[in-house]
């Protein structure tokens, strides 16, 4: 197996992956294995044998070639990776290149590569210690330095000497926490609200205390219901009543409201 050399200085560029529970992936879904660094191969060789072509730019095995478009691309930059939008994607950083490697003006080309340093979104990981230690067991075999990207600069999560970083649980822990507080508050049952009520269809709330809800539904008939019992359906996207033991919403007969 190939190794990262430990005897040069590899060059460091920057790209974007894929990142699932099988571990990181090319743009175009090649895996990168942990501690095994991804060798560059020639789809445009390969496919002019498959076809049966001799005219191919080059022999599969010396890649990448300057007359060709084979190779692992890195940017030379972060800011080339932004100019792209490439940045906000769920993962992205340095990577080591090393073996041939042809350098164009905005990035490279190389037949070696291995990931040095990852930035993962925050919008990315939970916000617990036990979900992040689980969803990042998928990265942490690779051995790469771990930051969070956050607005305010690239905190530590995780390297190979330390370990787990407070300075990033911490900031994961508390984004969650007012996460949380902003999605009760957005998602509060609020006057001028529409609730799917079973039997009565969709209904727009027209007055509201802590303890009741009232709302007009079809044809003009209001309804009394307790609020406890609406809550939000994510797959749905909308306030429902929930199917719970207890009263039925009450019509409030002869109760003209204006919609």
């Amino acid at each position: 197996m190939t190794t990262i050399p430990d005897y040069i200085s590899p060059i460091t560029g920057y790209r974007v992956w894929r990142w699932d529970r099988a571990g990181l992936r090319s743009l175009n879904g090649e895996p990168w294995r942990p501690g095994e660094p991804l060798e560059a191969g020639c789809r445009v060789s390969d496919f002019a044998g498959l076809r049966g072509r001799a005219n191919a730019t080059h022999s599969p095995h010396h890649v990448p070639q300057i007359n060709c478009t084979c190779g692992i691309y890195a940017s030379k930059s972060l800011e080339h990776l932004r100019e792209c939008g490439y940045e906000r994607s769920q993962i992205h950083g340095e990577v080591s290149l090393w073996g041939t490697v042809v350098e164009h003006q905005r990035g490279w080309r190389a037949q070696y590569a291995y990931p040095k340093v990852l930035f993962l979104a925050p919008s990315t990981l939970p916000f617990t210690v036990a979900a992040i230690q689980c969803l990042l067991n998928t990265l942490i075999p690779y051995g790469a330095a771990l930051f969070v990207a956050a607005p305010i600069g690239n905190i530590p999560l995780w390297s190979g000497d330390l370990g787990y970083d407070a300075a990033g649980l911490d900031y994961l822990i508390e984004t969650g926490q007012d996460y949380y507080v902003r999605s009760r508050e957005e998602r509060t049952l609020k006057v001028g609200d529409r609730v799917a009520i079973l039997g009565y269809g969709t209904a727009l709330v027209v007055r509201l205390n802590d303890v009741e809800a009232q709302a007009i539904a079809f044809k003009r008939r209001v309804l009394r219901f307790a609020r406890k019992n609406v809550v939000w359906d994510q797959r749905n996207m909308r306030w429902e009543l929930a199917s719970v033991e207890g009263p039925r919403p009450k019509l409030i007969p002869g109760h003209a409201t204006r919609a």
